[in-house]
């Protein structure tokens, strides 16, 4: 969400799309270049797997989840915690940041998030989908909440910068440890990711 910009402070406004310094168009091709803004990139990027089209599927993923709820499906003020929530696909639909939120969206996120690129969504698959091309989202107006966490959470410069996933790698192998970590399960670990979720203070949200 931060990087779709207004050409104009006019409502008739051109949306633009920037922060280009690392893409590559390269069509046909599996790439291979490990880099990308951390709270975005996808799991097999991170194992400096060859990676396509699937990769910007899951990106997809977490900018819808943003969209909904105003804060990102993974965080962490530490990288190797961070990347280890992203390969384990760790994530939860938080109450009550969720609960005004249909099940139809929820599974939508579910297909794009999916830590298994060959089961992930296609771009044709999403975009058939029922939550986009069918009725099945409620009617509720949560712009005014989602973007006044948007605007809470995304001054953090930490989702700014780019990254390099070797050093990332490198940090992982001297600990001893696998980069996979535990077995995908869908839940996120509650440990430093969203303060206040789960000590019983105010969340930051």
């Amino acid at each position: 969400p931060e990087n779709l910009l207004y050409a104009t402070p006019f409502e008739d406004s051109k949306i633009m799309v920037s922060d280009f310094g690392l893409s590559k168009i390269q069509a046909g091709n599996m790439l291979g270049t490990a880099c990308g803004t951390p709270g975005y990139v996808a799991p097999e990027l991170l194992e400096q797997k060859p990676y396509g089209k699937a990769v910007d599927v899951w990106a997809l993923g977490v900018i819808s989840y943003i969209l909904l709820c105003g804060y990102p499906p993974f965080y962490d003020e530490s990288d190797p915690e961070l990347f280890s929530q992203i390969l384990r696909a760790s994530y939860e639909f938080d109450s009550p940041f969720w609960d005004d939120i249909s099940e139809s969206a929820k599974d939508f996120i579910r297909h794009l998030l999916e830590r298994d690129p060959q089961k992930r969504f296609t771009c044709q698959q999403a975009l058939q989908h029922l939550w986009i091309s069918g009725d099945t989202a409620f009617d509720k107006d949560i712009l005014g909440s989602v973007s006044e966490q948007i605007q809470k959470n995304f001054a953090r410069t930490h989702w700014k910068r780019a990254f390099n996933a070797t050093s990332f790698l490198r940090h992982i192998r001297k600990l001893g440890q696998s980069p996979e970590g535990e077995e995908a399960s869908g839940r996120r670990v509650m440990s430093h990711s969203h303060p206040g979720l789960h000590t019983g203070q105010p969340p930051k949200w």
